[in-house]
């Protein structure tokens, strides 16, 4: 008889990748609140928020939406506690997602980390660090990626969470990975994170140099998971998985746990539907539940549009319609969903679709360049201040009579005799 695998308990409160599930994967803007609700809807079994960088979240102030029982993290709140223009929110989770939620940290810095997975801890299912994102704006500061290339940080930032969040508030702690250059390399650093009490691990399989453009390379797969499971850590796949039937196939196959889903999600998030269940929706059902769940949950506009200008097919008539709309009830109208247009005209009227604090900041800056730039072409063009480029010193000409000029009048002239 074969000997019965290797455990790594769950705590009561965490999430377990075991029995074939198809999650959905983090994706920064694309991963939002209404995107994991329609993806749960559909049939994920557990969903990843958005990438959150420590130092951004540290400092916010946790408030619940009584409405919606939404609960957000958000800089600048005022003291009674309501939206207003000013604000930042960081991040937002709903009871929906209950049992099911993973919020992924961005960092480099154990204390940092704990600090920042303190604030959620107590409305998320596990905190997954973030060890596979290959963007600039991440590796910069030594985070996603480049932690694959310094996994004693890496390490450390686990067992610290895994001490100091995990055990406290009985969630799990879990990393996601790309695959290295060797399988060698792949399966020394795996032995690695598995000894430091995580209960999940993700692999991507494709190295840092690699875009989704590429192929997915599943030749480590197999043993990354062997290596897992070996520590009795439960292992998920991740790349060029496009449904659910064929994620729970790809696990079975390459002996992991489970498959995560990120692209054909973003696309149509009802990938998680087993042929069983009908399979794939048409883009436009889907764009219309997609708009309703953000409407009931007010989020922000240029995120909701954002994500329509992924799911909805290009060639098709509404999608430049949708394109120039500027608030909800232009988005419905461009689709024809005329059922939502009164709801959508409430929504608007709770100005969510006026520029956020971030998007006026990068205006101003632009225009302070813009006339910089014009400032300079002025002062190095003496025509052109001749013919008004650099009208700022003189906003206020002289008349011409106290610039000693003669006018229309004293400039007439005598008539002149003709020759006879």
């Amino acid at each position: 008889m074969a000997a019965e695998l290797k455990k790594v308990p769950i705590p009561s409160r965490g999430v377990d990748y075991r029995g074939g599930k198809v999650v959905l994967a983090p994706m920064v803007r694309s991963g939002e609140l209404p995107t994991r609700l329609l993806s749960l809807k559909y049939g994920a079994d557990l969903v990843w928020g958005p990438e959150v960088v420590d130092r951004a979240i540290i400092g916010a102030t946790r408030r619940v939406v009584e409405k919606s029982k939404i609960v957000e993290w958000v800089h600048n709140a005022n003291a009674e506690n309501q939206s207003h223009p000013g604000e930042r929110i960081i991040f937002r989770t709903s009871e929906k997602e209950a049992g099911k939620m993973v919020f992924q940290v961005g960092t480099a810095d154990p204390e940092l980390a704990v600090k920042a997975a303190q604030l959620v801890a107590a409305d998320v299912n596990e905190i997954g660090v973030n060890a596979g994102c290959p963007k600039p704006f991440s590796t910069k500061g030594g985070m996603g990626a480049a932690l694959l290339q310094t996994p004693d940080k890496l390490c450390s930032i686990l067992r610290a969470l895994v001490e100091n969040v995990g055990s406290k508030h009985d969630i799990s702690i879990s990393v996601k990975i790309r695959i290295l250059d060797t399988a060698a390399q792949t399966e020394a650093l795996v032995r690695q994170l598995c000894a430091t009490g995580i209960t999940g691990l993700t692999v991507h399989c494709r190295t840092t140099p690699m875009r989704p453009r590429e192929r997915a390379i599943r030749g480590q797969l197999r043993m990354v998971a062997d290596v897992c499971h070996e520590a009795g850590v439960a292992c998920l796949m991740n790349g060029d998985v496009a449904n659910k039937d064929q994620g729970i196939q790809l696990a079975a196959e390459f002996g992991a746990d489970g498959a995560m889903i990120a692209t054909a999600a973003e696309k149509n998030p009802s990938c998680f539907r087993t042929q069983a269940e009908g399979g794939l929706l048409p883009w436009k059902e889907v764009v219309e539940d997609y708009l309703r769940i953000c409407m009931e949950v007010d989020n922000r506009f240029a995120n909701t549009k954002f994500l329509l200008t992924q799911m909805v097919v290009g060639k098709d008539p509404a999608y430049q319609k949708m394109h120039s709309a500027k608030s909800y009830q232009a988005l419905c109208e461009a689709f024809g969903f005329d059922h939502l247009v009164e709801q959508a005209k409430e929504v608007d009227k709770i100005a969510i679709c006026q520029p956020q604090p971030q998007q006026k900041k990068k205006q101003k800056q632009k225009e302070f360049k813009e006339a910089q730039i014009n400032k300079k072409r002025a002062n190095e063009n003496p025509s052109g201040r001749a013919a008004g480029g650099d009208m700022s010193r003189n906003s206020q000409r002289e008349p011409l009579s106290a610039r000693g000029a003669s006018t229309s009048k004293q400039t007439e002239t005598a008539p002149v005799a003709l020759a006879s």
